[in-house]
């Protein structure tokens, strides 16, 4: 599955009007001033996911978790290794540094970002795709790159995609990367890439 030029932006278009409302809902939740800036988005087999992932995060990851249901279907997940998970939780809060053991209030800050991140990206893509989203509680998970992406192939009934989008918080002057992937069955993936079109058309003509 690859992305045509045009595709790829208003892909593009389309996160960076969503990571623009998730800045402002972070700022406003932390009382700093939260910016999100995306690179270039990509779309990969879940085969070959970890040598993409690879120039965002390493090693242990710090994963939120998001199931979303509709008409297009998947998972969601916002991805910090966990030396940019620490930087984060102390950049945005007092909380303490995120480690494999790591306290409540610094999990509770890393799984409300994730939960503000994932919800207004998907918010803003039901919205303006016209497509209406069920979202499921999401979850915060602390493991290695290998075992998260093995927990994708897992049940899996249908050949599978993931479209990955580079996030880079930069909060206080300082930056700290991630990534947000949405893997997507066959079918849902055509479905969102048509409406992605579509949308895109529509504002070209407005």
């Amino acid at each position: 599955m690859t992305l045509s030029e045009s595709q790829k932006d208003a892909v593009t278009e389309l996160v960076n009007i969503a990571f623009s409302r998730t800045a402002a809902a972070l700022s406003e939740l932390t009382g700093n001033r939260v910016e999100l800036t995306v690179p270039e988005v990509s779309a990969h087999a879940i085969a070959d996911l970890i040598p993409a992932l690879g120039q965002f995060v390493h090693g242990e990851v710090a994963t939120v978790h998001q199931i979303f249901g509709g008409p297009v279907s998947g998972d969601a997940f916002l991805l910090l290794d966990i030396d940019g998970a620490t930087r984060l939780v102390s950049l945005l809060a007092e909380a303490g540094a995120p480690t494999t053991q790591m306290g409540e209030s610094a999990r509770e800050v890393l799984a409300e970002v994730g939960n503000i991140l994932l919800n207004a990206c998907l918010g803003v893509f039901g919205d303006l795709l016209e497509v209406r989203f069920t979202f499921a509680v999401p979850r915060l998970h602390l493991d290695s790159l290998g075992s998260m992406i093995d927990s994708l192939l897992i049940g899996a009934d249908e050949i599978r995609h993931a479209l990955l989008i580079g996030a880079r918080f930069r909060v206080r002057g300082s930056e700290v990367t991630g990534c947000m992937v949405l893997v997507l069955g066959v079918t849902s993936l055509d479905l969102f890439v048509a409406a992605i079109e579509g949308w895109a058309e529509r504002a070209t003509r407005a």
